[in-house]
């Protein structure tokens, strides 16, 4: 069944499955959409007087049904129907019989899978968000927990400063906020209203796009009837980009833990059954949550590169072409969220090493608060970097790594700021109202 048979049309079966390719597997994911898409459509269209308020109340009733249908996973789409939109609309025909078929009035099979697209990205953004935001609770609760543990830093993969692992929790946390600062902004571009735009030139029909606005709980709709369908495609690489940036984030921090947890560093370690080992090597204990992490994250990122791709030398109007960001960026959504949720698993067992910097090769860490001592005795700096640098070449220099380093102002080794990093993201949360 597909909306736009025609009695004369036929469609080889080689063709169909070509054009339809992997729709009906990414389709279900919009199901519950698509009839929330249409419960909107036809009570706008018994307020413009499209549709008797007898035919009204079948088409609910069933739409409704079909939604409870779908879940508790018993909605499938059949063998010969070609998306989610003509299932709907068949399952509605076969059990109320011609009120199913004035479902489509004013609306194109084009409008009515943005509207569905539009609505999945923003509940799956929502998703995204509860999840990040609570791997920034755990990680602010382990910066608070190990703000005196220290860790050494490191420059060009050399050491360089002492650091803490309050600061190193810390940094992830706020690079969170920044993150969600940008899938704020791609979910308010994703909350606009396409539905009744049609085929992307509008409809003769008195629609109320206003109404389906506010029924479907949208921010404002998309003015333009044209632009509605330009807006394909820029909202899913506007999408991806924001997840690319909760991406990097994540996958920097899995290679991180992957680094400190390799036993020339040992910073870190973690419960057996977290870890994986070797067929052959029975001391391994390998990182593979976290590298699968740093490869999914690296994939994701690559997402906007590959809808720019697809879509950069298309003219206005629709085109097939858009049918395939579905299987693009669906699954990279999932994708994030298993991956939010699996580091928070990891990092509430992680098991923080004590006395690194004890260690004889972390000594010259601290060649810079050496300087510093120096300096504050009233010595130029120049001076006084030419003095220990001298000591670190004669093999002289020694510092004692008990002394406090944790200093109160702002920007210094010791002030975490966590209190500000958590109103920040406060501020953050309360752009997707």
């Amino acid at each position: 069944m597909k909306l736009w048979n025609k009695e004369s049309t036929l469609t080889s079966q080689r063709i169909e499955e070509f054009t339809v390719g992997r729709d009906r597997e990414f389709d279900i994911l919009l199901a519950a959409y698509d009839v929330q898409g249409s419960m909107a459509h036809t009570r706008m269209l018994e307020q413009v007087g499209l549709l008797s308020r007898e035919d009204l109340d079948l088409i609910e009733k069933e739409l409704a049904h079909i939604l409870e249908e779908i879940r508790e996973g018993k909605f499938v789409i059949e063998k010969d129907v070609e998306d989610v939109h003509s299932q709907v609309e068949l399952l509605l025909t076969r059990r109320i019989g011609e009120a199913g078929k004035k479902i489509h009035s004013g609306r194109s099979r084009n409008d009515q899978v943005a509207v569905d697209i539009k609505l999945f990205l923003r509940a799956e953004i929502l998703q995204v968000r509860d999840r990040a935001k609570s791997l920034f609770d755990l990680l602010i609760s382990l910066s608070e927990q190990y703000k005196d543990r220290m860790l050494p830093g490191y420059t060009h993969l050399q050491m360089a400063m002492p650091s803490s692992f309050g600061l190193w929790f810390g940094a992830y946390a706020e690079s969170l906020t920044d993150d969600l600062e940008v899938l704020a902004a791609a979910y308010h571009i994703t909350n606009k209203n396409p539905l009744g735009s049609g085929a992307g030139y509008g409809s003769s029909f008195p629609l109320d796009r206003s109404r389906t606005t506010r029924e479907l709980g949208f921010e404002t709709l998309h003015y333009n009837a044209v632009y509605a369908q330009m807006s394909r495609g820029k909202t899913e690489k506007i999408v991806a980009s924001a997840l690319g940036c909760v991406a990097a984030t994540i996958g920097k921090l899995a290679m991180d833990c992957c680094l400190y947890l390799n036993q020339q560093f040992g910073f870190i370690s973690f419960p057996s059954e977290l870890t994986t080992g070797s067929s052959i090597m029975p001391h391994k204990k390998n990182p593979d949550v976290f590298e699968l992490i740093r490869a999914k994250s690296n994939r994701i990122q690559s997402i906007p590169a590959e809808l720019t791709l697809l879509t950069a030398n298309l003219p206005s109007g629709y085109h097939r072409d858009l049918q395939l960001t579905k299987e693009i960026l669906f699954p990279a959504l999932s994708t994030l969220q298993d991956c939010l949720e699996m580091t928070v698993l990891m990092l509430s067992r992680v098991e923080v090493k004590q006395g690194i910097l004890e260690d004889e090769k972390y000594k010259y860490l601290f060649s810079v608060e050496a300087v510093n001592e120096l300096v504050n005795q009233g010595i130029p700096f120049r001076e006084a970097y030419k003095q220990i640098g001298n000591q670190i070449e004669k093999g002289a220099f020694e510092f004692d790594y008990r002394k406090p380093l944790h200093h109160t102002h702002e920007g210094s080794m010791g002030n975490l700021c966590n209190d500000r990093i958590s109103e920040q993201m406060q501020r953050v949360l309360a752009k997707f109202s």
